[in-house]
């Protein structure tokens, strides 16, 4: 038989669980946050393992074929989690992300309106296209286009993602030197852990960036 307290512990948890589920859909939910660098202790042997290919046919393509982004809360979305994972002294209203301060790692810009920010993909969506995602069924699509897990997402200058379009580092590269390091690593892991092909000018231009990294040698 339960004692009294044993009784009066049991309401108090049945109550916290009741108002964690009545509070939780007004809350941007917390979605995994980027996986951390791996300094570059095997991004040279990922590197060495992605398939060189030319890059395959736009034909076919649409943003639409990457749904995004999703729901991640009560009005809350995906750009929401990362506004908020990327920011400082994020502001809400309900669940969106209105005010908070955002350094842009591709040219060293500082915002606090977050509609000067672009939550860019760091393989952009028409480049995963002809690297192999145009095989990939919607859904994967999606899963790829909204990947919190992986180095996918990244909030930035809205000038600057939209300079990089859909441009891999052999033709596109960010404004902030000190970050390419971190950059072709990022864009290293994202496409070996989708198995997304490179060219072979990607490659080498890749290599090139990694080579001037004092970790990129590590075993």
């Amino acid at each position: 038989m339960r004692t009294r307290s044993g009784r009066r512990a049991a309401v108090v948890a049945a109550l916290a669980v009741a108002l964690a589920v009545a509070t939780a859909g007004c809350e941007v939910v917390d979605e995994p946050e980027a996986a951390p660098s791996s300094g570059g202790g095997n991004v040279g042997q990922m590197l060495d393992q992605l398939t060189v290919a030319s890059a395959a046919s736009m034909k076919g393509y649409s943003r639409n074929r990457f749904p995004h982004w999703r729901d991640t809360g009560k009005n809350c979305d995906v750009r929401d989690s990362v506004l908020k994972r990327d920011g400082k002294d994020i502001r809400f209203s309900g669940c969106n992300v209105v005010a908070g301060r955002w350094e842009s790692v591709y040219d060293g810009r500082t915002f606090t309106d977050p509609s000067d920010v672009d939550i860019d993909h760091t393989v952009p969506l028409a480049n995963a296209w002809r690297s192999g995602a145009d095989e990939w069924d919607d859904a994967k699509r999606g899963d790829f286009a909204n990947d919190l897990t992986r180095p996918q997402l990244i909030a930035v200058s809205a000038s600057s993602n939209r300079s990089k379009g859909d441009q891999d580092p052999s033709q596109w590269k960010p404004a902030n030197r000190s970050y390419w390091c971190q950059y072709a690593e990022d864009w290293v892991t994202v496409k070996h852990y989708w198995r997304l092909t490179v060219t072979s000018a990607e490659k080498a231009a890749l290599s090139d960036m990694l080579g001037g990294c004092t970790w990129a040698s590590k075993p």
